[in-house]
């Protein structure tokens, strides 16, 4: 089957899953292949279960009918997006980066939502997979898309951006993170300016972070560049952080819902995408005192006892270097930090993990607590050290913590938002 007869298909059945637990009727499936499953066992099943018509790469599994044969369904589905995209023609803002993406992304499409029907990435289906299924859900109703891009290992960033063909391109930051996929941080700044190579060639649109000078100097035989931060048109001062950030931005004071100036860059990239697209500053500023982050990203929680800053759906140096800095900042008595492993760091782990460990001890931070495998290797003098989430939870549960400003952060797999019912 071309992939333009695909298309026909999925013209009448525009409703993707690759979830054989999952089939609306009028959708087709995609036996996508992983470690511990394969979707091809399940493809006559979601025929039963109401999906039109399944997609299969086994032969054996495929009846000629309704459960289809093609030479790679992951390879198909991709294809298929790409052409999808096409025939729309949707004007696409691609964004990746170290950290802040998923926060920047969200940022923008609040503020391009007063003006236009925005589609964007729900969470952080970011990877092969859910940057093709995002594309998919593209309609004729949608004016702007905000696609979301991430990548552990080299050259992920170029092939998703030929699937997803950008007309603009925003990479938040760059650091080290997924060190041990891409080498080396170099190895990151190539990755993640595959978005920029692409725009590039293509004649596309670029918002840089003027002060961030890594990017910047990516930038220069870029035709269409537009600044933001660093003293330009798109910049601002902070006027407050204790917890929650408060900008003054072009006389207007812009209050927000999250916690940390490093935010304030993701703030001022969708403001400068808000204005290039014409949205009225008021409605930038209305947008972005209305949104509040979601997903243990830069959180703020009050409990019966304690009041938390809950960041830990990610971590890497960059990101918890930057955590720690803004909490020193804050003007708090009781301040404590829980922290988890950052993961994927390779050969230099062991020193990112001492670096954190000495900023602490030499930070107004009056206790610390250290989960996971890497922090338990530090040398430390009164750091609290433990193995993992169930150690940490009894330690909490035997112990009387009250009336604290309580930073929580690490990586997603730590699970230390399990921890919070228990402060």
């Amino acid at each position: 089957m071309s992939i333009l007869e695909l298309y026909e298909i999925f013209k009448q059945n525009p409703v993707i899953t690759t979830d054989s637990r999952n089939c609306p009727e009028n959708s087709l499936f995609f036996a996508l292949k992983g470690e511990r499953f394969n979707g091809n066992h399940y493809a006559k099943d979601t025929i039963k279960n109401g999906c039109s018509y399944a997609f299969v790469d086994e032969k054996e599994f495929a009846d000629g009918k309704k459960i289809i044969y093609v030479d790679n369904v992951l390879e198909t589905l991709q294809k298929l997006a790409n052409l999808h995209r096409k025939v729309l023609n949707t004007p696409i803002i691609g964004i990746t980066g170290t950290n802040g993406k998923t926060t920047t992304k969200e940022l923008i499409a609040a503020v391009l939502k007063k003006k236009y029907s925005t589609l964007y990435t729900q969470g952080n289906l970011n990877n092969h997979i859910g940057v093709p299924l995002t594309l998919l859900r593209l309609n004729e109703s949608h004016e702007v898309a905000i696609i979301e891009m991430g990548a552990n290992h080299p050259g992920e960033i170029k092939t998703l951006v030929e699937i997803v063909e950008p007309n603009y391109g925003i990479i938040t930051n760059v650091g080290k993170a997924h060190i041990e996929g891409f080498g080396s941080f170099e190895g990151v700044i190539k990755t993640k300016c595959e978005l920029y190579d692409f725009l590039e060639m293509n004649r596309g649109t670029v918002f840089v972070n003027k002060g961030n000078d890594i990017l910047f100097a990516k930038t220069t035989n870029i035709e269409k560049v537009i600044e933001y931060g660093n003293c330009t048109e798109f910049s601002a001062t902070i006027e407050s952080n204790n917890p929650f950030l408060v900008l003054n931005w072009d006389n207007s004071t812009i209050k927000t819902n999250l916690i940390g100036s490093y935010n304030a860059e993701n703030i001022m990239a969708s403001v400068a995408i808000g204005i290039s697209f014409n949205v009225d500053k008021k409605d930038v500023v209305d947008a972005i005192e209305g949104y509040t982050p979601q997903n243990n990203r830069s959180q703020f929680k009050e409990t019966a006892y304690n009041k938390l800053i809950i960041d830990a759906y990610n971590a890497n140096p960059t990101s918890m270097n930057a955590a720690i800095d803004n909490f020193n900042l804050i003007e708090e008595t009781g301040k404590m930090v829980i922290l988890g492993d950052m993961k994927e760091l390779g050969a230099i782990s062991e020193i990112e993990h001492q670096k954190i460990i000495d900023k602490l001890e030499n930070s107004n931070i009056e206790k610390v607590i250290v989960v996971g495998s890497e922090f338990k290797k530090t040398k430390s003098n009164h750091t609290i050290k433990l193995e993992n989430i169930n150690e940490l939870i009894t330690y909490l549960d035997n112990e009387i913590i009250k009336n604290n400003l309580i930073l929580i952060k690490g990586s997603n797999s730590m699970k230390l938002i399990e921890c919070i019912n228990h402060l």
